[in-house]
């Protein structure tokens, strides 16, 4: 049966060439040892699948597909000239992020209705290429002390910076579906002009109950509180049913009449 065809940036994905761990190792043994840039050729030849997987995750966007797949392959590419074999990593492992981020990156620049400032990106930019220069010769993240010592900026600009890189998310964007009603991020808002005339509504309703005589509180605190029926509410005050359904309406008019 023959493989489908999709040709992303006039490659054909169906043919790409996949190569084994141990050819990748030599690979990488002969572009480290004699820069061999044939090496490096069949290295990103070899490992396009890569690209292909994280652009999976950006499919949605209203994009041309072939631009990001080129995007990816720059990531890819900064991925293999930065990889160390002694780290004891695999390359999808430390190349994924890296192609991930430049796509990103270049959503960002290029499609984004949210404009950055200049400096902003830059320090962007500085803190993400100071990070995996920091991961690449000691194997771990810096912390933000280490950052902002090294590239002489505050905590606040790092944090800044840091979150001028986060996506923005459309509050229609989905946050729950079991199946039923989907639950969306714009259901999570809070309306705080709406908490603020409950609030006065609580407080109104709870001034008016203080002022109702005591049997008259009692009767609507265990029917609309508790959830007890009027009947049994008769056993209780040892009155008939007629006699709470009276005291419950005599409560709730006087109710309304001092919230008018």
């Amino acid at each position: 049966m023959a493989k489908y065809k999709v040709e992303i940036a006039g490659v054909n994905t169906s043919k790409l060439l996949v190569i084994s761990s141990d050819e990748q190792l030599k690979l990488f043994q002969q572009l480290k040892n004699n820069h061999d840039q044939e090496a490096k050729n069949k290295l990103v030849e070899g490992n396009l699948k890569l690209v292909l997987s994280v652009l999976r995750e950006f499919n949605h966007q209203n994009v041309n597909l072939d631009d990001l797949f080129q995007v990816g392959v720059i990531g890819l590419i900064k991925a293999i000239d930065n990889f160390d074999l002694s780290y004891n990593l695999k390359l999808s492992t430390y190349a994924i992020p890296l192609i991930r981020g430049e796509i990103k990156r270049y959503l960002r620049d290029n499609h984004s209705s949210i404009r950055i400032s200049r400096s902003l990106r830059d320090w962007s930019y500085q803190i993400l290429k100071f990070k995996e220069d920091y991961f690449q010769k000691y194997g771990k993240d810096p912390s933000s002390t280490e950052i902002c010592e090294a590239l002489n900026i505050s905590e606040y600009q790092l944090l800044q910076a840091l979150d001028s890189l986060k996506e923005p998310v459309s509050i229609f964007e989905p946050m729950y579906s079991d199946g039923g009603d989907t639950i969306y991020i714009l259901d999570q808002i809070a309306d705080l002009k709406e908490q603020r005339e409950d609030k006065d509504v609580y407080l109104s309703l709870k001034k008016a109950l203080l002022k109702l005589k005591k049997r008259e509180q009692e009767v609507l605190l265990q029917r609309y509180i508790i959830g007890k029926t009027q009947v049994e509410l008769a056993k209780l005050y040892d009155i008939s049913q007629a006699q709470v359904s009276r005291i419950e309406k005599t409560a709730i008019a006087n109710m309304k009449r001092m919230l008018k």
